[in-house]
């Protein structure tokens, strides 16, 4: 297995659930002919938002998926809730165990899973919780890490947010990003299916999380996608997955090349100099805000003045029209600022 978990890039598909074991069986020999996939998946147990909607066949499955490795020689994964879960699993030979966003949001779920799989020499994958808390994330990884669970890796899978959107869970790629900062060596794979929750999407954000230097893709396939039980809508063929595979841009982490290691230090360097000047400039503006606070407080007026808050939104979406920054950074960035004058205003006001 460990051939496997150093691969790059690290591939993992199959369907979303185990629903038959014809339909198993006959998905993973068409997975391992494409030549693509390094493991199979497929959900057993299968948390589910709403009772009724179809959860799994459970323990019944595992012979299934026993059977599919032994006929393709693919290791296998399965995700994991439950101490049951992780003794089943290892009685029918899982090589890789994964923890789901629905568990990674409990502690007391994620020790309870830590507990089983202490002193099992297992690697496991945790997915990012459902909700945008990386600490979360981390401590999942941190209890894992304090039973002896040596090969760990991360899976993103997008995160839950109220409202219509263009993806099922929004990629949020600033936090994936931070996991990979603190853990450099630690594999961290990208699961495009639950972030697009449509097979049409899939293809752009598996470039752009190999384009962010993600190790791998986890991949949901089934042999009939649109009558499979379970998010038929983000599922594709084995023929549909090797060729959004083969479509892919595969980019290196790094290069040896000296005129290209020489042009990236020079530009880098002018960026180290542009986000000086900038911190710089921000203490300006907050020295300014201080002595707004201060006025505002002898005149005895409120720190948030809306009208004003409005005209600056209006006139930076303009400007940043002009210099190609989108609408989305502006007010994330000033709302940043803004924040950040409010409590220096708020500070002033209350000395």
């Amino acid at each position: 297995m460990q051939e496997k978990w150093d691969k790059r890039p690290f591939i993992i598909s199959g369907p979303c659930s185990a629903e038959t074991e014809q339909q198993m069986i006959e998905t993973a020999i068409r997975l391992a002919k494409t030549g693509k996939v390094d493991v199979l998946r497929a959900g057993i147990w299968k948390p589910r938002t709403k009772p009724g909607m179809f959860e799994g066949n459970g323990i019944i499955a595992l012979p299934w998926l026993l059977s599919a490795k032994k006929i393709t020689g693919l290791p296998t994964t399965i995700e994991v809730a439950t101490a049951m879960h992780v003794e089943e699993a290892m009685k029918f030979e899982v090589d890789i165990l994964w923890i789901g966003a629905r568990t990674t949001v409990n502690p007391f779920s994620v020790q309870e899973l830590a507990n089983a799989l202490r002193g099992v020499k297992i690697p496991v994958f945790i997915k990012n919780p459902i909700n945008p808390d990386i600490e979360l994330w981390s401590g999942s990884i941190e209890r894992l890490q304090q039973v002896g669970i040596e090969q760990l890796g991360m899976i993103h899978r997008g995160f839950s947010a109220y409202g219509n959107t263009e993806f099922r869970n929004a990629p949020m790629w600033h936090l994936p990003i931070e996991m990979k900062r603190r853990y450099p060596n630690m594999p961290l794979i990208c699961d495009p299916s639950h972030i697009c929750g449509d097979r049409i999407l899939l293809q752009s954000i598996a470039q752009k999380s190999i384009d962010l230097d993600f190790d791998g893709l986890m991949l949901e396939s089934h042999i009939d996608p649109d009558n499979a039980w379970s998010d038929a809508k983000q599922q594709v063929t084995p023929d549909r997955l090797m060729e959004l595979l083969n479509a892919l841009t595969w980019r290196h982490g790094n290069s040896s090349e000296q005129e290209f290691i020489t042009a990236l230090a020079t530009l880098r360097e002018q960026i180290d100099q542009l986000d000086d000047e900038l911190i710089t400039l921000m203490g300006q503006r907050m020295k300014l805000s201080d002595k707004i606070g201060a006025y505002k407080k002898d005149n005895n007026i409120t720190i948030l003045q809306t009208r004003r808050w409005n005209d600056i939104l209006e006139s930076a979406f303009k400007k940043g029209e002009q210099l190609g920054l989108s609408n989305e950074f502006i007010i994330r960035y000033l709302d940043a600022v803004h924040l950040e004058s409010i409590q220096h205003q708020n500070k002033v006001m209350n000395t």
